[in-house]
């Protein structure tokens, strides 16, 4: 029987994909939160909920600042575990983070806003403005994202070659 001992480089590829997801568990809780934060809150734009009184709107926004947390709590749980086992890889988690936000940022623009209506970014004449630049934005940050983990792969390739090169 052979016992095969881990490189550091192997380690830090089977922690890979719970990099990227600790990344995008936080990125959706940040945006959620920054959504809420500034959309719901400060700017007074729109509540979760809108096809109800203005309580049940709080209400909803309540709960929604709630899932905000505990999405980002969750995600810096992850990021502390990884941190702990020395497991950490930074591309990878921005790369998750981008692409955490932007998901949930296009899904809150296209399908809360559009298809379920629950609500509008801003209820105003010409919401199509809103409306783009929100959407744009969500692609922006997933296309980055996206870079990011093709970079990343592209670079665990290439110290892998090396690694063999080596042996």
């Amino acid at each position: 029987m052979t016992i095969r001992h881990q490189s550091a480089f192997d380690t830090l590829s089977a922690y890979s994909k719970r990099n990227l997801w600790s990344g995008a568990l936080f990125g959706i809780g940040l945006a959620a939160f920054i959504d809420e934060a500034v959309f719901h809150q400060l700017l007074h734009w729109h509540h979760f909920y809108d096809k109800s009184t203005t309580d049940i709107g709080l209400i909803s926004d309540g709960l929604f600042h709630a899932f905000s947390w505990f999405a980002t709590i969750g995600g810096l749980f992850m990021l502390a575990d990884l941190r702990r086992r020395n497991v950490y890889w930074g591309m990878k988690w921005w790369a998750g983070k981008l692409i955490g936000g932007g998901s949930f940022q296009l899904y809150d623009g296209t399908i809360q806003h559009k298809l379920m209506r629950i609500h509008q970014i801003r209820y105003v004449d010409n919401v199509i403005v809103y409306d783009l630049i929100w959407n744009v934005i969500a692609v922006i940050m997933i296309v980055v994202g996206l870079i990011l983990v093709a970079r990343a792969r592209k670079h665990t390739y290439a110290r892998k070659a090396v690694s063999h090169d080596h042996e």
